[in-house]
C-alpha cells in the first residue's frame, strides 16, 4: 500500500516539492501546495522522473526562441521560458487518490520533476501489467520516436539511417530495425555510443566511416552537419527527415549539387502533432498507449544512464544535462 504524501494543511491542500528553473543555469526545489482534487481527477504520488537532456538542457540555458513559447509549453508546466519555469514531461507514479477504476495502479503523465501532482483522469496512462516503472521513464521518448518512425514512413527492405546515438535516435533505430527486411544503422561521431547500440543488437557506425546510399534518413542528433552528411547519402527520391530541435540556433544545409536532381525530401518531425497518415484514427491517448506497450524490450534499459535521488535533483541538474554521456537521467523519489 502506498503511504501517504504528505499531511494536507487546515485549507485541505496537500504539501509538494518540485524542481524550478529560476533563472538561466540555476535551478531549486521549491515547496509547494498541491490544489485539492475535483471530481475526476486524480492525486498522483511520484515513483520516478526522467530527464529529457536535449529539450531540458536549451530550457534550463533559456535558449528557446520567445516565438516558440507557446508552442513548447508542456502540458503541466508552470511559469514561463523566460523564467521561473516548472519544466519536464516524463514522470511515473501511484495514483493514491480518484476515481475507484485507477487508485492503486501505476501510471505514466507528461508532467514536471515534483514529488506529487493532481491532473485529471484522462491526462494519465496505466501501465502495461509486465512494465516495470523504473523503465516506464522512457515513455516520452518513446512516443517521440514512434512519431518520427510514422514520419520516415520506413518500409519493410528499406535501407534506414539513423543520425545521433541519444535516447530517441536509438529508439528510432530500434523500432526501425523491428520493421521486416530493414537494415538500420546507427550514426554517431561519438564511439561510446557503440557500446549501448550493440548491446540494443544495433548495427553502429562513427559518421566518419559512413558508406553507400540510403532510402531513408533520419537527424535526431541536433547537428547540422549530421543533416548535411544524411543529404549526401541520400538515394534517389530517398526521405530525409529532421528530428532535431535547435531552439535559437540556425543551421546551414547543402541544397545545392544534386539534391534537386535527385529529388530530394527534407521533412520536419515533432511530437505535436500526429502525421496526417495516422491522424484519422490515432488519439494522442492511443499513441501513448503504444509508446507504453512498446517499452515492454528488456534492452531498452541501456539507456538509462545515471540516477539521482529527488532530493539531490537541483545540485546535480546542471551536470546531468551539461554530460556528453547522458541517455535518460532516472531521477527516484
Amino acid at each position: 500500500m502506498a503511504s501517504p504524501i504528505g499531511t494536507a494543511t487546515q485549507s485541505g491542500h496537500t504539501p509538494c516539492r518540485a524542481l524550478w528553473i529560476e533563472r538561466a543555469e540555476y535551478c531549486e526545489l521549491k515547496e509547494e501546495q498541491l490544489r485539492q482534487r475535483r471530481d475526476n481527477e486524480v492525486l498522483v504520488r511520484t515513483l520516478y522522473t526522467g530527464i529529457s537532456r536535449g529539450t531540458e538542457a536549451l530550457v534550463f540555458k533559456g535558449a528557446v526562441p520567445s516565438t516558440e513559447f507557446e508552442r513548447m509549453r508542456g502540458p503541466h508546466m508552470e511559469g514561463d521560458f523566460s523564467f521561473p519555469v516548472k519544466y519536464g514531461y516524463s514522470s511515473v507514479g501511484i495514483v493514491e487518490e480518484g476515481p475507484a477504476d485507477v487508485v492503486g495502479k501505476t501510471v505514466f503523465c507528461l508532467h514536471p520533476h515534483q514529488n506529487a501532482f493532481v491532473t485529471a483522469k484522462d491526462m494519465v496512462t496505466a501501465l502495461p501489467e509486465k512494465l516495470p516503472p523504473a523503465r516506464a521513464v522512457l515513455a516520452a521518448n518513446m512516443e517521440t520516436a514512434l512519431n518520427i518512425v510514422w514520419d520516415a514512413v520506413i518500409q519493410p527492405g528499406d535501407r534506414v539511417a539513423v543520425f545521433g546515438g541519444g535516447v530517441v535516435g536509438t529508439m528510432v533505430a530500434n523500432l526501425s530495425n523491428r520493421i521486416a527486411g530493414t537494415e538500420t544503422v546507427l550514426v554517431d561521431t561519438n564511439p561510446e555510443r557503440r557500446h549501448h547500440a550493440k548491446a540494443m543488437g544495433l548495427a553502429f557506425i562513427e559518421a566518419e566511416n559512413l558508406e553507400g546510399e540510403f532510402d531513408v534518413l533520419i537527424n535526431a542528433s541536433a547537428s547540422g552537419e549530421a543533416l548535411a552528411q544524411a543529404i549526401h547519402h541520400a538515394g534517389m527520391e530517398a526521405r530525409i527527415v529532421e528530428a532535431s530541435w535547435y531552439g535559437d540556433k540556425s543551421v546551414t544545409i547543402p541544397l545545392g549539387g544534386s539534391f534537386h536532381s535527385r529529388r530530394l525530401s527534407l521533412v520536419s518531425s515533432q511530437v505535436g502533432s500526429i502525421p496526417k497518415l495516422h491522424s484519422a484514427r490515432w488519439t494522442f491517448g492511443r499513441r501513448m498507449a503504444k509508446a507504453l506497450e512498446l517499452l515492454l524490450d528488456d534492452t531498452l534499459d541501456h539507456l538509462i544512464s545515471g540516477e539521482t535521488a529527488f532530493a539531490d535533483l537541483a545540485g546535480d541538474y546542471p551536470r546531468i544535462l551539461s554530460s556528453q554521456d547522458t541517455l535518460c537521467h532516472r531521477i527516484h523519489y
